[in-house]
């Protein structure tokens, strides 16, 4: 009977150590999950560590369960793994967020050392390696040894459990067959398959030689998503002359689902609207090294926003996390990296992934779209490599899934005419009108736009947000990362996209903040701020309570802006979020009315008189804080950025003129300022091509054409020049202030004035 033996606790580390045959020196020692950028990868710069790391752990054999075979079981390497036992290589792994397994029962001696080298240093053939998050390396999910007899479920297959459980609904009745992978079978063995209800009470069992074997559940209580995710469980065993050689368990739902590309998501029957988050796996301090404490606090907190599907962005996430979904009814989209920069040399990566993918998490009844890519397209979808490698992935997912479709992350500049964007059954697009240019108006219509034109194709939205840090203003603007304009965003588009039946399925970008760090922006260097929860999960922003309006049966309210306590205006306005149909505001216990909201937004304006307590009340519920009448601005409050060449309150503005601080769309609206922009546009240009053959430059993956410029009439010029200082483009204070000389000479239109 196999037996699993953790092996997390008392490895030696040994940082940009790449050798595992030499002597070793100056070793830490570290527990299982271990990442060695947990404070590198969030702090700036974008000059975290990426190389290869040494992880050594010795252990006798008479420590290890006795079995025939040994495997050595590691849930999460990023990115490539080296796998030595005893000196000897046996393994290579690429792919650092799928489980893989190395079979030492060859090596095994008195004494066993397992090395390990780990590496995530940039390379052209493992995805991901341009993207808008941290590359986390280590051993960072848990390390097991799992004993078995010869005769086992295969360990080899993909890293999966070694049997597949495939329900397919026909009316009430499941049909479901199970499938398994066996090594060693021997002629007189039997497999032996029992079907449990959720309280684990024996439903049926088929005792026969056949891997492949079905089972009819009559009136089967379905898995229903969050209404009651109810869960089976399959068990199969070998059996040999009465004794259990090996044994495999794994839970499954029933449950039937489709995509309309007009009602939207269909569950059992029922329109079942997906509207929730996408998650990344990281924290503060801790990197992706995340333990199951971490993994629950996190549900927790996605359930309590009410979401009802969650795009498990952008990689395998830990089965832990899955179990969870299952468990709590989530609806999922998970996806290989596949992401942001398509590399020519790393076809094989993205199908290894895939598989891996599919293998090891197609027992979940929660998934029900695999996502082929993501924002893949920054350079061009004209690529027929990467067209090609779509269509290879596509028809894989096909050929190993039968149940589910295929979904991909389109970028916003991508054409919806695009051939690429028909590849998959679904399709989704990441956009940020509102915040990377544009303005929060034009998000929906640019779906009925694509619905319109392509009214056959389910269109949904993959990616969109703005970030917020604890910055706070009375009149939020457009990139100025303050918690009042992220809820003024997601206010609009909440009533923008929640409206829209047809949209297969909406996700935030993100739940929480999380680390890049590569980013400079917002104050706080490191991290993207999009999240409604901050990183450290200690802190919920206001926007995530205007989600909890809308999609949470738990009645509540709330009091936006608490942290905004200092105020200049004569009358204030408060907002407050809350699922009741009725808001009453006191101000220092003399109410100002009751509000009613269909949308679930209570506006109040408020005077604002020395100190004043607020609270907001529906029926019992109530929600408190304080303003405070004040002659200036309090400075904590104002954004200042981190290493900034230039702030936007050291801009000098002049009445009726132009300034960095102004958006490039109302700077087009003037003759003198499109002069102005277009030789602008032109150094820009010029700054981006390379070599004599003036080939485009594509920073950091991006490409400078038309549809990317047509994103920016939202950005003020400031903030420009600095996104484009992410690409590597920069641009110096004297440089900037000479800018601003040249705009402060061009008088706006008498409409902007």
């Amino acid at each position: 009977m196999r037996k699993i033996f953790n092996f997390n606790q008392g490895w030696s580390f040994y940082k940009g150590v790449a050798d595992a045959t030499k002597e070793r020196v100056n070793g830490e020692e570290v527990n299982l999950p271990h990442t060695w950028n947990a404070t590198d990868g969030q702090d700036g710069g974008n000059d975290y560590f990426r190389g290869a790391c040494l992880y050594v752990k010795t252990v006798k054999k008479t420590d290890l369960p006795e079995n025939e075979e040994y495997y050595l079981e590691i849930n999460g390497a990023n990115s490539s793994a080296d796998v030595y036992v005893n000196g000897k290589k046996l393994a290579h792994h690429d792919g650092g967020y799928s489980t893989f397994r190395v079979n030492f029962t060859d090596e095994v001696e008195d004494e066993i050392e397992f090395a390990i080298v780990v590496d995530n240093s940039p390379n052209d053939y493992v995805y991901p390696q341009m993207a808008d998050f941290t590359f986390y390396g280590g051993l960072y999910r848990d390390v097991n040894i799992i004993a078995v007899s010869k005769t086992h479920f295969d360990l080899d297959y993909f890293g999966g459990k070694g049997f597949m459980i495939t329900p397919v609904m026909d009316g009430t009745t499941a049909n479901v067959n199970a499938k398994v992978f066996v090594k060693g079978l021997a002629e007189n063995d039997e497999l032996v398959y029992t079907v449990y209800d959720k309280d684990e009470n024996e439903l049926m069992k088929k005792t026969t030689k056949d891997a492949s074997v079905d089972f009819v559940i009559e009136n089967a209580r379905l898995w229903q998503g969050r209404k009651d995710p109810y869960l089976y469980c399959m068990e199969v065993e070998i059996v040999r002359d009465g004794e259990v050689i090996d044994a495999v368990c794994s839970r499954f739902g029933c449950r039937s689902f489709e995509i309309d590309p007009e009602r939207g998501f269909i569950l059992n029957g029922e329109e079942y609207p997906l509207r929730g988050v996408s998650r990344h796996q990281d924290r503060l301090g801790i990197g992706n090294a995340l333990l199951k404490e971490h993994h629950d606090e996190d549900m927790d907190l996605i359930l309590e926003v009410g979401a009802t599907t969650i795009r498990l962005a952008h990689y395998q996430h830990d089965q832990y996390f899955y179990d969870l979904c299952d468990e709590k009814g989530l609806v999922i989209w998970a996806e290989i990296p596949y992401i942001s920069r398509h590399l020519s040399g790393g076809r094989e990566n993205t199908i290894s992934q895939m598989k891996e993918l599919i293998v090891q998490n197609y027992n979940h009844p929660s998934i029900v779209v695999w996502g082929l890519s993501n924002e893949i397209t920054m350079g061009g979808a004209k690529d027929p490599d990467l067209i090609e490698n779509h269509h290879i992935l596509n028809d894989l997912v096909h050929e190993m899934d039968k149940t589910r479709l295929t979904t991909m992350a389109c970028v916003s500049m991508c054409n919806m005419d695009e051939p690429y964007v028909q590849i998959p059954d679904v399709v989704s697009y990441n956009h940020y009108f509102g915040w990377y240019g544009g303005d929060t108006s034009m998000n929906g219509p640019w779906f009925d736009k694509f619905h319109a034109k392509y009214p056959n194709k389910p269109i949904g939205v993959s990616e969109y947000g703005c970030e917020a840090l604890n910055w706070h203003t009375s009149n939020p603007k457009q990139g100025d990362y303050t918690e009042e304009y992220q809820s003024y965003y997601h206010e609009e588009l909440i009533k923008q996209l929640f409206t829209r039946k047809y949209l297969w399925a909406t996700h935030v970008w993100n739940m929480f903040d999380f680390g890049a760090d590569a980013r400079a922006e917002g104050g706080e260097n490191g991290q993207n701020h999009k999240g409604l929860v901050t990183m450290d999960r200690k802190y919920k922003k206001d926007a995530f309570y205007a989600y909890k309006a809308w999609l949470s049966d738990e009645p509540f309210v709330h009091l936006c802006s608490k942290r905004y306590i200092d105020r200049v205006e004569d009358v204030t306005k408060v907002t407050v979020y809350s699922n009741q149909p009725e808001v009453e505001l006191f101000v220092n216990g003399e109410s100002l009315g009751k509000k009613t909201s269909a949308e679930h937004f209570f506006y109040f304006d408020v005077p604002n008189v020395g100190e004043s307590e607020i609270v907001a009340k529906a029926g019992d519920l109530e929600d408190k804080g304080t303003i405070r009448k004040v002659e200036e601005m309090n400075q904590d409050y104002i954004l200042k950025e981190k290493g900034a060449v230039l702030n936007w309150f050291d801009v000098t503005e002049i009445e009726g003129r132009y300034s960095l601080n102004d958006k490039i769309s109302d700077i087009m609206a003037s003759f003198r300022g499109k002069l102005w922009f277009i030789k602008l546009g032109l150094k820009l240009k010029k700054a981006m091509s390379a070599g004599n053959k003036g080939e485009k430059k594509k920073a950091a993956g991006f490409e400078l054409n038309e549809d990317m410029m047509k994103m920016m009439g939202g950005f003020t010029v400031l903030r420009l020049t600095s996104m484009v200082g992410m690409m590597n483009l920069n641009f110096t204070k004297e440089e900037l202030l000479a800018m601003n000389k040249q705009l402060n000479k061009i008088r706006k239109p008498k409409k902007l004035r």
